[in-house]
């Protein structure tokens, strides 16, 4: 990645210095940027893990920028305003080409499903917040799993950001602080940034721990990989081994790097305490330094071919991953072979050396305080003009088909499925697979579903918020699969005078049962599940609407096919006890596809598939002993017909990814719902 020019091998620092006073460029360093970036996209485009390398860049660019600052701090030069102004002129231009490129090829090359989601990453990469962009999506139940985009590979750099934002303040204070105080900068800043790096490491293990998904993007738990390389500039100067023990740190500290991303799965474990060893070995490396042995790895380093492409590794690390993430799109694979792989990097490295003399030019133009956010700022108008037309073309088109939803004619969703109309419909499906991910019960825009991490029970009124008022308080309990009956019961509830309470967690059944999520246990289930039924015993509402069963492609996962799940009868049991009734409804079918990419490249006839790839035969609920209060809803054959499920019914789209039933077709299944509750309870 682009940084500030490495400094040489140093002499011991002067008098009250914290750093040395000569400077020069190390030539081993852009080895090894050369060294950590083949590792990122070797193991990205063969391999399809994480190798280390992402660290290596932290901890150099901490080495680097810390230098820089100290310097013109003890100078009296360090302006803040000024520091960022010259870092967005040499980096925003590069990264804006390639993200407005990238966006092109998604356009061309991606299914429509995914082109909001790929203009949403595409901002979240140039405005430097990719990384909590895609923390939030790891924690997002809902988040759909439909191929990785051209922009992923961004967060890294969006930490970058925010540490370069951070840094001069921390370095600014430190050295200010001292000069008050009389004391040694040296010995302040080594206080301060030990701080920042035990502070980090601390949370980063922690974390990595207990939600590893977000600590793997979260700039607090990487933090400490800047300030291991900002101590390592402070302390270089003191570090000054005999060369056989330089020539060994330097050839150990190589080989660790490689072997890291080979014994360890970098993407699950790290940034704790594991993203110690590439951080480490690169520390290694920096303190082996110019050995001048023919024997050290520094001789290796320093050869032209691999400084060359050290100069180059931050847009080399720009284009691979689009470059890949668009050949796997075209070529229908999941990982490159041998020669496609090859090919991707031979063009990303031509894409590289074409764009970093470009991207040079441009800061020439940029130099000076006025110029350089000014030339940072053009180089994103592209970007921001076609992410703009491009969102308002298909906000235009979405709202035009909404016009058109109120002609049941045009747009029936689960009545076809009673009439038996399954004939040619002029207007498009609703809604688009391109905006399906959006169209998800309004609960989730509210707040009002739990996250998978989050333990609080989360009560939101619909309906008729009075209870007094109301003629009957309902309350919606249970998982994402309990979740998207909402659109269907709010509708019913204004009809009826209802109360309608939502009470729901990602992934997270009724059952005081252990489950499992993502294959841990998952405790914040039991913790939630266990102050719900304490809020339902206050509430007491009239009934419990809830998911009878579950489905399932995956019969690894320990529920088989259909079944009722353990502790689903013990939980309504408990219920009778407190006089609530039950409404337990059969779980939806699954598909074993994304309904929406699908779609993008197929007809709905050639989307079908089979209940009984995710239901039983029967329902299991027919073959249990239930209590008094349960009453058992079944509505699958108001999504499939005899022996076949279509992701469209009636012209609407029913699933907005494989299992989650869409907003707009609960609604239109509303009806049928309202005849059946009334029909089999004493409503």
């Amino acid at each position: 990645m682009k940084a500030i020019r490495p400094d040489s091998r140093p002499v011991a620092p002067r008098a009250g210095s914290a750093l040395p006073s000569k400077t020069g460029h190390r030539q081993e360093i852009d080895g090894l940027r050369a060294v950590a970036v083949l590792l990122v996209a070797v193991y990205h485009v063969w391999f399809g893990r994480v190798s280390g390398g992402v660290d290596v860049f932290l901890l150099i660019t901490g080495f680097l920028i810390t230098g820089s600052l100290v310097r013109a701090a003890e100078r009296g030069s360090l302006r803040y305003g000024a520091f960022l102004s010259r870092l967005a002129a040499r980096l925003i231009p590069t990264a804006a080409l390639v993200i407005t490129v990238s966006l092109a090829g998604a356009r061309l090359l991606l299914p429509e499903a995914r082109w909001r989601d790929a203009i949403g990453e595409a901002l979240a990469a140039a405005f430097y917040h990719q990384n909590w962009h895609l923390a939030l999506g790891s924690v997002d139940y809902l988040a759909r799993d439909e191929g990785t985009g051209p922009f992923q590979h961004f967060w890294s750099l969006s930490v970058q950001g925010q540490f370069y934002l951070l840094w001069p303040v921390v370095i600014g204070l430190a050295v200010w602080w001292a000069a008050r105080r009389g004391h040694t900068p040296y010995r302040v800043l080594l206080v301060v940034l030990g701080a920042v790096l035990a502070l980090s490491l601390a949370y980063s293990v922690f974390m990595t721990r207990t939600d590893q998904p977000w600590a793997y993007f979260d700039t607090g738990a990487r933090l400490w990989e800047f300030a291991l390389g900002g101590l390592l500039a402070l302390l270089l100067p003191y570090l000054n081994p005999p060369r056989a023990v330089r020539v060994l740190l330097g050839w150990l500290g190589l080989a660790a790097l490689v072997l890291c991303g080979v014994l360890l799965q970098v993407s699950t474990v790290f940034p704790g305490y594991a993203a110690l060893w590439p951080t480490l070995a690169a520390a290694a490396v920096v303190v082996a330094g110019t050995t001048g042995s023919p024997w050290g790895a520094d001789r290796w380093l320093t050869l032209r071919p691999l400084r060359y492409l050290g100069s180059i590794s931050y847009a080399l690390y720009l284009w691979h991953w689009p470059v890949l993430v668009f050949y796997l799109a075209v070529a229908d694979r999941t990982l490159a072979g041998p020669l496609g792989g090859a090919a991707v990097l031979a063009l990303s490295a031509v894409l590289a050396a074409a764009t970093t003399p470009l991207s040079d030019r441009i800061v020439a133009v940029g130099r000076g305080p006025v110029r350089a956010p000014l030339v940072a700022a053009a180089c994103l108008v592209p970007l921001l003009l076609s992410t703009g037309l491009w969102t308002a073309r298909m906000d235009a088109q979405q709202r035009q088909l909404e016009a058109l939803l109120t002609d049941p004619a045009r747009y029936p969703g689960a009545a076809a499925l009673l009439t038996g109309d399954h004939g040619e419909y002029p207007d498009p499906v609703h809604p688009p697979p391109a905006s399906a991910a959006q169209d998800v019960p309004v609960t989730y825009d509210d707040g009002c579903n739990q996250s998978t991490s989050g333990t609080e029970v989360l009560t939101c009124v619909y309906g008729t918020e009075d209870a007094e008022e109301a003629e009957r308080t309902i309350a919606l309990v249970g998982g994402s699969h309990a979740a998207h009956w909402f659109p269907a019961l709010e509708q019913i509830a204004q009809r009826r005078n209802w109360r309608l309470v939502n009470i729901t967690k990602g992934a997270c059944l009724f059952t005081d049962a252990p489950q499992l999520y993502k294959g841990e246990p998952y405790t914040a289930c039991a913790e939630w599940n266990r102050a719900v039924m304490a809020e339902l015993e206050t509430l007491r509402p009239d009934a419990v609407f809830t998911t009878g069963t579950t489905t399932s492609l995956d019969t690894s996962a320990g529920f088989g096919t259909e079944t009722v799940v353990d502790g689903y009868v013990d939980r309504w049991r408990e219920l009778d006890s407190l006089g609530v009734e039950v409404v337990a409804v059969r779980d939806t079918p699954r598909l074993p596809f994304d309904a929406p990419d699908c779609l993008s490249a197929a007809t709905p006839q050639e989307c079908t598939a089979s209940p009984s790839e995710s239901m039983a035969e029967e329902s299991p609920l027919d073959g249990v002993e239930l209590p008094p209060n349960v009453t058992v809803l079944d509505l699958t054959d108001h999504f499939c017909e005899p022996g076949s499920c279509s992701p469209v019914v009636g012209n609407v789209l029913v699933y907005w990814d494989s299992s989650h039933i869409t907003t707009t077709y609960m609604r239109t299944l509303a009806p049928e719902l309202e005849k059946h509750l009334l029909t089999t309870t004493a409503w």
